[in-house]
């Protein structure tokens, strides 16, 4: 009874905090309005289940850096947009360059995965 409680509590304090008023911006927007029914254990399986799918997109190595990554998106309840704008190729390209270099600065010491991707 007490943890039913502090969760019924909490996720009372939580949409009360979320909710839009008038006073200011909505910081929980309508796409995210289902995890208000959700219960304690639900939550939580849900946020097991975000974190896999983000811990499999930080353990990414090689060319699997440099893909869209339509799993990870499917995390999401909402469709994936089919309007989703591609750059063309040079500044694709220089886009690529510039996440590279990044790694390189942001992971010096990372292993070098010499392949040709596949």
């Amino acid at each position: 009874m007490v943890a039913e409680f502090r969760h019924e509590y909490a996720r009372r304090a939580f949409i009360a905090q979320h909710m839009p008023t008038e006073k200011g911006p909505q910081m929980l927007t309508n796409l995210d309005k289902d995890l208000l029914h959700m219960s304690r254990e639900q939550l939580i399986e849900e946020a097991r289940r975000l974190r896999g799918g983000i811990r499999q997109h930080r353990d990414s190595s090689g060319h699997d850096l440099c893909w869209h990554h339509p799993q990870l998106w499917g995390l999401l309840p909402e469709p994936i947009p089919h309007d989703i704008a591609v750059p063309p190729w040079p500044k694709f390209f220089a886009g690529c360059i510039k996440y590279r270099q990044a790694l390189e600065k942001e992971l010096p010491g990372a292993r070098v995965a010499d392949e040709e991707y596949k």
